[in-house]
């Protein structure tokens, strides 16, 4: 509400009218209903209704209207690699045309190639558009927690059942328990004692907050308008009657759901996919340069000319050469281009996801898991994460056996689980009757009650009421029974409360006074088995004490409070108050005349002093006083640690809460993100002070090494916090289970919503849920994410390298001018197929020891560094080299490292026949005989064609080679200087498993006829294969020796790195 992002209504044409800007909770009741021209008991008119709906329109959200269809389509093409596969699809499927009405190569073989770069790119698009629908959710699912219907009052007629659109400003509504607040309104007036609303998904606070009709201050934050209820809150104690003063995008509600819509118009792209836009832009560069290269160099093949009196004359263009040199230029796109990496990215993540599953971390968006490794930042919500988010007595305070003594108990537990530690030092059965009075108050003054989640009762521990009475209620269980105390009251009862259930059997509740605000405590009149009447009483522990004149000691006795015992007692409040504790007080009185023949009966004259709220304070007069508890939301026990994870592995914690300081700072210390003694004056602010800071003070607020908190932070601080941080290279995890975390989860790089305590919106705003809604997951998370990050990085170097050495190749080929030895149909299925399942089991390489003890990695740290890229350059021309060079091998030799290629029959030409096998037909007798392949028969009517269709022998040995090199190179890939003695290919099974499987696939195309068509290739014999393997197996020596160089200047090149990135920060 407030004076922000209030043009709603000024938009439809209000002219003067100003009641967007009306602060209505710093108004009293009558200026109100004054402003707002409407009386509590008349309501408004039909008129007024429709002139106001036509100003301020219908109370709901707006639909935001996505990008269309189209656009979405158009989107997935906007990215460097992609274009240039598409180039080349359209020139293939244009060449492919060409070749069939010229009558070339079979239609089926020429039309493949086209066909499966036309299909990845398809099915790339169909992913991308798939993921951004999905982004818009968190709108609808925070439509989904507004009310439907509301209790209005229009013309001095109650309409029980309107629906909540129909609502405009001035509205008169009343509202229930259980009731959703269907607008922004003011409270007029009370018609219960209290008033009481769960808006912690709004506003980040703990517990329910107490709502007044008294006016506050018109420059407080969200938390302190107590006199208005907000739109998507719950009631959950008392009736109202209440002023409608915000409707649809105007209310704090609306406000988050355009603060979510902003957010997901500027989602950035995670790191990786930023450095494979970059590769892409450098590999369009260099694919470039090759061909210009290659064209340069082959010139003189399909253009030609004389010199005619020092100018050229007489051109010659052959149509015919310069398309096979388009070709090739194809071919270079093919093989640049590692088509398989995206479905071997996607696969990784997944599989990614599968083991974050495994730790409680449920990854709904599969980049983020990628992004996860270089989290620098994780700005955490308090309640909830850190805490577990239910309440628990951390401390017990009982009277001693004399005046001015008190016993204090440590109680231990976290959870709702009564079973969830033990208190300190209990007097385990042998409970004095101070102690018992105590039980009995906190068991039968009391609405809450603690249940086993699920229909078999086997979830976990959850409290039905408020949160502070069901901790009071697990007290008693853990306080236990008496000995020889009857358990007769509990035997039928099959929950988990049975101490608190004997007691309400022994003692009978016939009456509440219920909690007001004024008075700050809560009463029930019981009656005993014995037929006496108590009142039982907890509260506030200050009131309680003015209102009580005597304590009850040990053993029971009664003695008077006189003013050093009081001290006493007010000393133990400060000492929990101090350590953040919530504290209640108990007290009981037996000496009641009024009620002493009342049971319950409305007809009874003591039930007319129950009617009036007023009489609560006299009845509640000269108490006895019995003791104390403190509680608080706990730390979950598993966060110390993670903070300390956290430090080590060089992430910052940020925690920002709507909770108020004092809680705040006093977890925060207890969990380890200040120290118990640190001086937290700088690190510790609320959010309205971090606002007040100029831009350049909120930079270096955020800069600060160590531990930060921010609280009483609304959701717009959450966003400028997450806003700045990025805008300072940080990469952001944000947690948060709340409507108001909403805007920030979308902002952040990382998402992270509560899995158990989260909403709807919360969840559809994140990137990933945490199952046991727990800081420490996020933190194995992370650790999961650098593993899967180093695993990427190795089989994206793998894949590259691969492609290094097919454009190596078909360079080689372009340059000496030799038959093309790989068509880019075969380097697609070499790209997408045989590499496929290596890069897939190199993201199943274990992870390092010492993964989170390495700061994060920087989000523009380079992909391939230039000692990897220097290595995969010298593979990459092994691989050229290995590639034509058995091509030529096959051609122009009989025999290689003794092993004999005459079998077949194939004819044997000179090299320098093969490097001009252009100008064949002008060659006098020359010819070639037909030979074998399997049980296949080569022949070729003129002999010129033996170095077209007589290459598809030696067009095998090569793309056989290309695979065996790339099979050998995946075992290099298992470390990045490590060598194959120290880190052996077992350590990953799964690799050996996939090599079989892109062997096995090799194999399938080689020996069956239909794909052996297909891919222009033809069955090799034993001997084939002994060369194929002679002239890849190097390829693991020629990288031992890198890697051993490496090794070796480790040292220098890391100085230097640091050298140059310390320059680029300056």
């Amino acid at each position: 509400m407030g004076k922000e992002g209030q043009d709603y209504g000024r938009s439809e044409n209000l002219g003067g009218n100003k009641e967007d800007s009306f602060a209505a909770w710093s108004k009293d009741v009558r200026e109100c209903e004054k402003k707002y021209e409407v009386s509590r008991k008349y309501g408004l008119s039909v008129h007024d209704v429709e002139k106001r709906r036509q100003i301020y329109g219908f109370n709901e959200l707006e639909k935001h209207e996505g990008p269309s269809m189209f656009r979405l389509i158009l989107d997935q093409f906007n990215d460097t690699l992609v274009r240039i596969l598409l180039a080349a699809a359209v020139i293939s499927f244009v060449l492919a045309c060409y070749d069939g009405e010229e009558g070339g190569e079979m239609e089926v073989t020429a039309f493949v190639e086209p066909l499966v770069i036309f299909l990845i790119l398809i099915v790339n698009a169909i992913v991308g558009v798939w993921q951004e629908n999905n982004a818009e959710k968190a709108l609808d699912a925070l439509k989904e927690i507004q009310s439907e219907h509301a209790t209005v009052i229009r013309e001095s007629k109650k309409i029980s059942n309107l629906p909540a659109k129909e609502l405009v400003p001035g509205d008169i509504v009343e509202l229930r328990v259980g009731d959703k607040v269907p607008a922004d309104m003011r409270v007029l007036s009370l018609i219960s004692s209290t008033l009481r609303v769960e808006q912690g998904s709004l506003t980040g606070e703990s517990e329910a907050v107490s709502k007044t009709t008294k006016a506050v201050a018109e420059d407080v934050d969200i938390q302190g308008k107590k006199c208005i209820v907000f739109a998507g809150t719950t009631v959950v104690n008392g009736n109202c009657i209440c002023l409608v003063t915000q409707t649809g995008m105007n209310t704090e509600i609306g406000k988050v759901h355009s603060q979510i819509h902003e957010a997901s118009q500027s989602d950035d792209d995670t790191p990786l996919k930023k450095k494979l836009n970059e590769f892409g832009e450098t590999l369009t560069a260099i694919i470039g340069a090759i061909c210009t290269l290659v064209w340069l160099i082959n010139v003189k093949y399909f253009l030609s000319w004389e010199f005619v009196d020092g100018w050229p004359k007489n051109f010659k263009f052959s149509f015919e050469k310069c398309t096979y040199y388009f070709e090739i230029a194809v071919a270079l796109a093919v093989a640049a281009i590692p088509e398989g990496l995206p479905a071997v990215i996607t696969t990784c993540l997944a599989l990614g996801t599968r083991k974050m599953a495994a730790k409680n971390a449920l990854v709904r968006k599969l980049p983020s898991v990628e992004t996860l490794g270089c989290t620098t930042v994780i700005c955490s919500d308090k309640t909830g994460t850190l805490t577990t988010n239910q309440m628990a007595v951390a401390k017990l305070v009982a009277i001693g056996s004399k005046a001015n003594v008190v016993r204090s108990f440590d109680v231990e537990g976290t959870t709702y689980d009564p079973f969830d530690g033990k208190i300190q030092n209990w007097p385990e059965g042998q409970l004095d009757s101070n102690l018992q009075m105590i039980a009995k108050i906190a068991a039968i003054c009391n609405d809450a009650d603690v249940e086993k989640a699920g229909q078999d009762k086997s979830g976990h521990y959850m409290a039905n009421g408020m949160p502070t009475e069901a901790a009071l209620k697990v007290l008693v269980e853990k306080m236990g029974l008496p000995n020889g105390l009857s358990t007769d009251y509990s035997s039928g009862y099959d929950g988990v409360l049975k101490c608190c259930e004997t007691w309400n059997g022994i003692e009978k509740r016939i009456a509440t006074l219920e909690f007001d605000h004024n008075r700050k405590s809560m009463g029930v009149i019981v009656n005993s088995s014995t037929g006496k009447k108590s009142l039982l009483v907890k509260g506030a522990v200050e009131t309680l004490l003015e209102r009580s004149s005597y304590v009850q000691l040990l053993d029971g006795s009664i003695t008077e409070l006189d003013q050093s015992f009081r001290e006493v007692i007010l000393e133990s409040l400060l000492e929990m108050s101090t350590s953040a504790l919530r504290v209640l007080g108990f007290a009981y009185k037996d000496d009641l005349p009024q009620f002493a023949t009342y049971n319950g009966d409305e007809e009874h004259p003591a039930h007319q002093l129950l009617l009036n709220p007023a009489n609560y304070s006299s009845i509640e007069s000269r108490l006895v006083f019995v003791g104390l508890a403190g509680l608080r939301d706990p730390p979950r026990k598993e966060v110390p640690q993670a903070i300390d994870d956290c430090r080590t592995a060089g992430i910052r914690v940020m925690v920002i809460t709507g909770d108020n300081k004092d809680t705040a700072e006093a977890i925060c210390r207890e969990i380890g993100v200040f120290g118990q003694d640190e001086n937290i004056s700088s690190t510790s602010l609320t959010g309205k002070e971090f606002m007040e800071l100029s831009s350049r003070d909120k930079e270096t607020h955020l800069s600060q090494s160590g531990g930060l908190l921010f609280s009483r932070a609304e959701p717009r601080h959450k966003q400028e916090i997450v806003r700045l941080l990025k805008d300072s290279g940080e990469v952001v995890a944000m947690t948060g289970d709340g409507v108001n975390d909403a805007p920030a989860l979308k902002l952040a790089d990382i998402g992270v919503a509560m899995g158990i305590a989260g909403t709807e919106v919360a969840k559809e705003a994140s990137d990933m849920v945490l199952a046991d809604d727990n800081f420490s997951t996020i933190v194995a998370a992370v650790g999961e994410g650098r593993s899967i990050y180093n695993n990427m990085k190795a089989f994206i170097r793998y894949m590259i390298s691969s492609n290094i050495g097919e454009v190596a190749s078909i360079f080689l080929t372009a340059a000496l001018g030799i038959p093309e030895g790989l068509i880019p149909v075969q380097l697609l299925w070499v790209n997408l197929v045989t590499d496929g399942p290596p890069a897939t089991a190199l993201g199943f390489n274990p992870p390092d020891k010492d993964i989170m003890k390495k700061p994060p990695r920087r989000s523009d740290d380079s992909l391939i560094s230039p000692w990897i890229l220097f290595r995969y350059l010298v593979i990459g021309s092994y691989v050229g080299i290995a590639t034509v060079g058995i091509f030529i091998i096959w051609y122009t030799r009989s025999s290689f490292l003794g092993i004999d290629l005459s079998g077949d029959g194939h004819s044997l030409v000179t090299y320098s026949q093969l490097a001009n096998w252009g100008q064949c037909h002008t060659w006098q007798n020359f010819s070639a005989s037909s030979f074998t392949a399997g049980n296949l028969e080569i022949k070729f009517d003129n002999p010129c064609d033996y170095f077209q269709t007589g290459k598809i022998k030696a067009m095998t040995l090569s793309l056989s080679v290309l695979v065996a090199i790339e099979m050998f190179n995946s075992l290099n890939a298992l470390s990045e200087d490590g060598s194959l003695l120290s880190m052996p290919p077992w350590v990953n099974p799964w690799l050996l498993l996939a090599m079989s499987v892109s062997f096995g696939l090799h194999f399938l195309i080689l020996y069956v006829p239909f794909l052996a068509q297909i891919f222009g290739i033809v069955p090799l014999s034993l001997n084939e294969w002994l060369l194929v393997l002679a002239v890849a197996f190097p390829v693991i020596l020629i990288d031992e020796v890198l890697k051993f160089l490496g090794r070796c200047t480790s040292g220098f090149r890391t100085s230097n790195a640091r050298r140059s990135s310390k320059q680029k920060a300056e």
